[in-house]
């Protein structure tokens, strides 16, 4: 695929595949609401047996009873459903409560960059135990531009420093200047 070029697609080959895709697609929804219908209709088949209506009053009567009975406790199960829906909503909502109260009571100060010198810091820290002076720029060492020059001048040429070292005299000196 490297050499050929990618070749675009036609407006009318966009569309024909477009239209192919959603016959597909409402194919596939179509089936899907015919299996839901059929799973729908085989649970109620399962679980809602159809109704032998009696010809005499006692026995529609019985089966008023019985349908009353039923209701009856899957009405107790809704209450009690909603029952724990709410308790559980109120606690939520205490809980809600306490958290908002603890983020306004511990509200944060906007914190703010401060310039502090050394001496302030450990006066701050240390309190009047504070003695040492932190000024660390007196505490630098200086070099003059003066001494630099003048010891730059004092080398002078190399050769003649060589030749001052070559032999037991140069090295004689050498350790006489060290000691």
């Amino acid at each position: 695929m490297g050499d050929e070029e990618k070749k675009k697609m036609s407006a009318t080959r966009k569309q024909h595949l477009k239209s192919l895709m959603l016959q597909i697609a409402k194919q596939h929804i179509e089936k899907e609401e015919t299996d839901r219908a059929a799973e729908k209709e085989r649970y109620l088949q399962e679980h809602c047996p159809p109704l032998s209506m009696g010809g005499s009053m006692q026995e529609l009567q019985d089966l008023c009873k019985q349908l009353q009975g039923k209701i009856d406790v899957i009405d107790e199960e809704r209450y009690d459903l909603e029952a724990k829906a709410n308790k559980c909503q109120k606690e939520i909502e205490d809980l809600n409560q306490k958290v908002f109260d603890l983020k306004g009571k511990f509200k944060r100060p906007p914190l703010r960059r401060v310039r502090m010198s050394a001496d302030a810091m450990l006066r701050a820290l240390l309190g009047s135990k504070h003695k040492v002076s932190m000024d660390l720029r007196a505490n630098l060492k200086q070099v003059k531009k003066e001494e630099k020059e003048q010891d730059l001048r004092d080398v002078g040429d190399w050769r003649k420093n060589i030749e001052e070292k070559a032999g037991m005299e140069g090295r004689k000196k050498m350790f006489e200047s060290e000691a």
